[in-house]
């Protein structure tokens, strides 16, 4: 195989490129079928209620309406063993609760049931026919309070799933996590300065431009087709087949152009209860959610309580990281605590660390996966704290990571050893950058740096080559193309297999016609494709070998395969270089020997974990009088492992600093006792382009340890830095810690006010109170 690329690495225009911006692209809400009817869906307007009945006998009198599905549509539940997902698993049983409330609305927004009409207008008049006599219950709206003793139940069959003793009653507190090494008493005594800080983060939305859609048709055969925005066609299928006892031959799940996922597009959400509709009603459904209930019933990222303990000694080594994360998981279990609890201390070393991590029940919305879900929070606790304690003693931050940064052979607070991994280059990167070399003059201004870490998920992908006879190549794949995967996987088939990229093309086909192929999420989409293909294209280029020994072969002079050399689109024999065929004339040889298609196929799974590193430098300034932030500059550093198109790498670089940016500075849930006060991108505030300046970048090439290229996952990590990136400027740039996201104009006006307070105490009345 070649190493000297003509694609890979190179910035290739992106494959779906024109589609996109001249709208002929097919989204989940352009799909039309014949005879097609819509779907609505009503949602509770309580955060926690029993529901004592539901009558839909005025929704299904009105003309057009056409069915009408509840809980009791669903199939009866006989084993909630099987749990699905991505980063974020669910069990079946919950999953259920999930699409469709049963004996409990959880949330507001929670479906209660679902219309099927001939126009979406006469849908929505259906919702307003259909009673529901709800009995309100208390509120348990943050995981603080949820943990409580007296607090109300969401689930009364809910018990904490913990390595100590089995607990004797239910509770709101799902699971408990505890990892780690070494003695920390120890590294608290043996420190010459200890840190210890408290944070709070806020629930925010994933925030992509393409509400979910999806239509469905169950046939006259009983055949599932589902037309759908989704980040896995596979993982689809098998939730659909679980929820509605289908056999996974019977379902179909095709995968429309996706607006946007970042995690929040995992679970089926509409699908069950468009085909619900459909096979009730005998025509094709389609259903569409308004922005409102995209905030209200997807699944949002996590909410967070972090504490961060961490010790050094004077020479800037750590002794000791300590980390207790208490996250919200919304009304069902599955808050993101395993990559929290691996991203929060994944940049260094230290002879003790331990992790305590609580997933929580609380009357919101279920939380989904959020790029590198769980990281986000954690690093920006950690990140503090380390610049704190760099501060303590000193140091430059930067140079204070170095001397604990994470290398090849270390341990992880889960007990992974790493193998090769690009911390210490993205750190020697920023050292050397003029960004953190040029001296910021101006009032209050600051710079800040954070790092950030994914482990990279792996998972099982698989892909198919085809040789045409016309020597052109297509890609069949069930890989759902997020971020521009289809353009890359052609970029590694054309230099796998030495042939022009023009000759290659790439279908993300449905379930019925692609390989199986886990979904397209947590960093391994190109990772893991990047292994399948070079496998698929070893066996594409074997079977041409044994096309061009036969047909290069005499009745005197017998070749084989193992004969055959091939390169830049040639065969020829090793012995005698004269006697050669080009590679589309091997091609043809399917049609004119009738030799049969020429197919290679490429699975992978349990690939080494491709570890992602980041770092992010920024420079802002501060307004003392309103508290507004100010980005002056933004440099966003990645390791990508190999960047097969670096203008693709860029790209995710710069949106996932843009979104860290608004996690840090803008976004949150309002909550008002389980009720959201800004269900619209009105009100909640996310980063536009007068927020934000140019995210300059910087791309590492450490190659992973696994894997054909070298190639790591790029999605993730460039969340994870930026809010405590920005909370280590602003603390530089006013003298404010800000411990809590986000970092609001009037968060960081208050924390301005406290810290003049604290300068300049009041003055004691005579009788010892203020005066």
């Amino acid at each position: 195989m070649t190493t000297t690329y003509r694609y890979i690495g190179k910035p290739v225009p992106k494959a779906d490129a024109l589609e996109r911006v001249t709208g002929t692209a097919r989204y989940g809400a352009d799909l039309k079928l014949p005879g097609m009817l819509y779907g609505k869906v009503l949602r509770s307007p309580h955060p926690h209620a029993i529901i004592r009945r539901i009558d839909a006998s005025r929704a299904l009198a009105l003309e057009g309406v056409k069915a009408v599905v509840t809980s009791a549509d669903l199939p009866p539940l006989e084993d909630a063993r099987a749990a699905f997902g991505g980063e974020l698993m669910i069990d079946l049983d919950h999953l259920r609760r999930l699409t469709i409330a049963h004996d409990k609305a959880l949330f507001e927004g929670h479906a209660i049931a679902a219309v099927a009409a001939t126009a979406p207008e006469i849908a929505e008049a259906a919702l307003e026919l259909i009673q529901v006599d709800y009995e309100v219950l208390p509120v348990v709206d943050t995981a603080l309070d949820a943990m409580k003793p007296d607090a109300p139940l969401l689930h009364p069959n809910l018990y904490t799933r913990t390595l100590g003793e089995k607990p004797t009653k239910p509770s709101n507190i799902a699971t408990i996590v505890e990892t780690g090494f070494g003695d920390l008493e120890k590294a608290w005594a043996e420190a010459d300065v200890v840190v210890e800080q408290s944070f709070e983060t806020q629930m925010v939305h994933q925030g992509y431009l393409e509400p979910q859609a999806c239509v469905a048709w169950v046939d006259a055969n009983g055949k599932i087709n589902v037309w759908t925005t989704t980040q896995g066609t596979f993982n689809a299928q098998r939730m659909l087949s679980a929820l509605l006892k289908v056999p996974l031959h019977q379902i179909n799940v095709i995968p429309a152009e996706i607006g946007g996922g970042f995690g929040g597009k995992i679970y089926v959400i509409l699908e069950p209860l468009a085909i619900l509709l459909s096979r009730k009603a005998g025509r094709p459904v389609k259903m569409v959610m308004d922005r409102a209930e995209v905030f209200r019933a997807t699944g949002p990222g996590s909410p967070a309580y972090i504490t961060v303990k961490a010790g050094a000694k004077k020479d800037g080594r750590l002794t000791g990281l300590y980390g207790k994360i208490i996250m919200d998981a919304g009304a069902f279990p599955g808050a993101p605590i395993q990559g929290a609890t691996w991203c929060i201390f994944a940049p260094y070393k230290a002879p003790a660390m331990k992790v305590e991590a609580y997933d929580v029940v609380t009357n919101k919305p279920r939380v989904q996966a959020y790029r590198a879900p769980g990281g986000t929070v954690v690093a920006f606790a950690a990140e503090s704290v380390l610049d704190m304690l760099a501060e303590r003693l000193g140091m430059d931050p930067v140079e204070f990571r170095l001397r604990n940064v994470a290398e090849e052979g270390d341990q992880n607070v889960t007990g992974q050893k790493y193998g090769r991994i690009g911390a210490k280059a993205v750190l020697e990167a920023v050292q050397n950058h003029p960004h953190w070399n040029t001296p910021l003059q101006g009032k209050n201004r600051g710079r800040g740096m954070a790092m950030g870490a994914w482990m990279g998920a792996i998972l099982t992908s698989s892909s198919q080559v085809i040789v045409n006879v016309d020597g052109t190549v297509n890609i069949v794949t069930g890989q759902v193309d997020l971020t521009g995967t289809r353009t890359t996987m052609m970029q590694m088939v054309a230099d796998m297999l030495q042939i022009p990229l023009e000759q290659v093309s790439i279908r993300v086909a449905d379930t019925d016609s692609a390989p199986y192929t886990d979904l397209s999420a947590g960093s391994r989409s190109t990772f893991t494709q990047s292994a399948a293909l070079a496998r698929a294209c070893q066996s594409v280029i074997a079977q041409m070998k044994a096309q061009a020994a036969e047909a290069l072969s005499k009745p005197d002079r017998r070749f084989t395969a193992q004969d055959i050399e091939y390169a830049e689109g040639k065969f020829w024999v090793r012995s005698d270089p004269e006697l050669a065929m080009p590679w589309r004339q091997v091609a043809s040889l399917t049609r004119t020997r009738g030799t049969g298609p020429i197919v290679g196929t490429g699975t992978v799974t349990r690939l080494q974990p491709a570890n992602e590193f980041a770092a992010q430098v920024c420079d802002v300034e501060v307004d003392p009088e309103t508290g507004k932030v100010k980005i002056l500059r933004f440099t966003a550093f990645q390791d990508a492992g190999k960047a097969i198109n670096p203008v693709q790498v860029e790209g995710q670089m710069q949106g996932g600093a843009v979104q860290g940016i608004g996690w840090g500075l803008f976004e949150y849930y309002a909550w008002d006792k389980g009720k959201l006060r800004n269900p619209t991108l009105l009100d909640y505030r996310e980063p536009t382009a007068l927020d934000v300046p140019m995210i300059d970048t910087c791309i590492v090439e450490v190659p992973a340890p696994d894997g054909p290229l070298g190639v790591r996952g790029v999605g993730e990590p460039p969340i994870v830095p930026g809010p405590a990136a920005l909370a280590n400027a602003i603390y530089r740039a006013v003298g404010v810690r800000m411990t809590k996201l986000p970092m609001t104009p009037e968060a960081v006006f208050w924390a301005i006010q406290e810290k003049k307070r604290a300068h300049h105490p009041q003055p004691i009345a005579a009788n010892g109170g203020s005066g």
